[in-house]
């Protein structure tokens, strides 16, 4: 199967370099910066790029429809939490910008795993008991998006009679989902509802187990594909991208206070919790899968990383690939400067050997 590469925009220069509450200035929407990180993003060659979410954030669906409007090809993976607005609005909402952008985007559904950032938006419902409304609410969203006809739905979340949506998405059968989590009830949830789920950055051991799981809890007539999402920190040489880790760890520390302030409390989220694991065990895992950032930021997101030249990273992509991921959703700690550089550099290697991995498999299929 080829191999799909997302990157990341924002709406103003921002990583965990510079992103500590109070130091972004009160414009926080650059337009002309989303349109040159976007375009930036085209020419690189990705497939997509992913518009985050938080309870503070620029609203993803309209920086994707500013950020269409100055690419062509580039596809829009557009971060969505159910349980603030109407599936069957949200439903109508995503299918119109489906055809605004000539079927070019993605919805990426993410339930919550903090209950703080929930709360700042209204919602008091526990882990568990999101991921439940998260499976109605998706339920709801596919049916609005493939019924010919009304329908009535009655469910402890949701209730509604007679719901229909003139605008179908241009996509077919519907719009793809994607899907992040890590808990249990995470896992039965992605596997009943979406085409791709995304896994962080995990050793490739961890990774194949995780495909795994998702893999035994799929209906008997679903398929899924696998994301992981890295941070390649790339270097002339190896020594060179090690040096340039290492500074900016120490520029992540030193945002933090210095490495020797305790790390952040560790976080609700499943899936941070276990990258915090595993950068409790080793630093290095695999070839160079790099896990001090995630140690450093509580692992706030994804926040391993590849370390080593353009084609050592590439190798490395590579194995996961060759471990069952499909989806490679990279960004990089100076946002643009790399996105440039993993378009140039990185991502054609990537595809050259997976294209080789494809014609092999033709041949051995003859």
């Amino acid at each position: 199967m080829p191999v799909e590469f997302i990157g990341l925009i924002r709406t103003k220069p921002a990583s965990e370099l510079n992103s500590l509450p109070g130091s972004l200035a009160d414009d926080i929407i650059d337009p002309a910066y989303v349109r040159e990180f976007a375009q930036a993003h085209e020419q690189g060659d990705f497939d997509k790029v992913l518009i985050g979410y938080s309870s503070s954030s620029p609203d993803g669906f309209t920086v994707a429809t500013h950020a269409a409007a100055f690419t062509e090809r580039l596809g829009f993976l557009i971060a969505h939490r159910p349980g603030f607005v109407a599936p069957t609005l949200a439903a109508r909402k995503a299918a119109t910008l489906d055809h605004f952008t000539n079927g070019r985007i993605a919805v990426h559904i993410i339930t919550g795993g903090s209950d703080a950032d929930q709360q700042r938006d209204g919602d008091w419902l526990d882990h568990d008991n999101r991921y439940r409304r998260t499976d109605e609410y998706l339920e709801i969203v596919r049916r609005v998006w493939t019924s010919d006809t009304p329908f009535d739905y009655e469910g402890e979340f949701y209730r509604v009679k007679d719901a229909f949506s003139a605008i179908k998405p241009l996509q077919k059968p519907h719009i793809p989902l994607y899907f992040g989590g890590a808990s249990g009830p995470a896992v039965g949830v992605g596997a009943k509802h979406s085409n791709v789920y995304a896994l962080w950055g995990e050793p490739i051991a961890a990774v194949k187990e995780r495909i795994a799981q998702v893999k035994a809890a799929l209906p008997p007539d679903r398929s899924i594909r696998f994301s992981v999402s890295l941070r390649p920190i790339l270097g002339v040489t190896e020594e060179q991208a090690w040096e340039r880790a290492r500074n900016i760890l120490g520029r992540i520390q030193e945002q933090r206070g210095g490495a020797k302030v305790a790390p952040p409390a560790r976080p609700q989220a499943v899936g941070s919790q276990r990258l915090l694991d595993f950068a409790a065990k080793s630093e290095i895992y695999d070839k160079r899968l790099w896990t001090p950032i995630a140690a450093a930021t509580g692992a706030a997101g994804n926040t391993t990383a590849l370390v080593g030249t353009p084609e050592q990273v590439a190798e490395a992509l590579v194995d996961y690939y060759d471990a069952g991921v499909t989806t490679l959703l990279i960004r990089g700690f100076d946002p643009l400067p790399d996105a440039i550089d993993y378009g140039r550099e990185v991502i054609p290697l990537v595809r050259k050997e997976v294209a080789k991995r494809e014609r092999q498999a033709v041949t051995v299929g003859r």
